[in-house]
């Protein structure tokens, strides 16, 4: 496949960044093909779920964080699984995370959210692993875009985890509110689940109308990431997208 761009600030102050959401599966699997993964994505931003939630998650997330060449952001068990990465290159502004409404008998979920500026390029981020519950997914959806708005920035994006194929009602409420990174710019796989025998997108990262998507997809055959890492570092495949964020 072509390659996506490479992070850079262009003169006018925009920044080109690179984005990866992955389902991380508590770090249960091959954590040195995980590392491996995203440290070849070369990330700017990392939107991870079902990371650590339990003993120790902090510092098994920043173990995590320095094998791929990155720094804890926010999230973990405070955010209900949900965590942020992030490269040296961003400045942090302000994090925040958010526990959901808890429906009996349902896991807790969350979001994890961050604003930070790459060069003269502002972002509010956000990321999320929605509900196996068909209505609470979708209340859940609307919490995400109340969310996302009242970061109070022009640019934003949000990713992770919908547990929903783009035709089901969740993800077409994202994807009409927001660019569905993959359907406005595919490059790379479609399907993210599961890892070993892909047959359905579930992962996905959205952006802002005003941030333009370069590219978005599984990064299958990218340099440095190979069948087997992507098999053994957890059950779901990664999305990665460059952006263009405007200053």
């Amino acid at each position: 496949m072509a390659l996506l761009p490479n992070s850079r600030t262009e003169p006018d102050g925009s920044a080109v960044i690179r984005v990866l959401t992955y389902n991380i599966r508590s770090m249960r699997d091959d954590t040195g093909a995980l590392a491996r993964v995203i440290r070849a994505c070369a990330p700017d931003l990392v939107l991870l779920q079902e990371a650590p939630r339990f003993f120790r998650w902090r510092k098994k997330l920043a173990r995590l964080a320095a094998a791929s060449d990155l720094v804890m952001l926010s999230g973990g068990a405070t955010a209900a699984g949900p965590a942020l990465l992030c490269s040296l290159r961003a400045t942090v502004e302000r994090t925040e995370d958010v526990l959901l409404p808890l429906t009996p008998g349902m896991h807790r979920r969350g979001f994890t959210t961050a604003v930070v500026r790459f060069g003269g390029a502002r972002l509010g981020v956000l990321g999320c692993h929605l509900s196996l519950d068909r209505n609470e997914r979708y209340e859940q959806g609307g919490m995400l875009l109340d969310r996302l708005a009242g970061l109070d920035v022009e640019h934003a994006i949000a990713g992770g985890d919908v547990n929903e194929a783009p035709d089901g009602p969740t993800f077409r409420r994202l994807a009409d509110a927001l660019q569905d990174g993959w359907a406005t710019a595919p490059q790379g796989g479609e399907h993210t689940w599961k890892a070993t025998e892909p047959h359905r997108r579930i992962d996905a990262v959205f952006a802002t109308r005003g941030i333009e998507v370069l590219g978005c997809g599984v990064p299958h055959d990218h340099p440095g990431v190979t069948e087997q890492d992507l098999r053994s570092a957890t059950d779901h495949l990664p999305v990665l997208a460059a952006l263009r964020i405007p200053a």
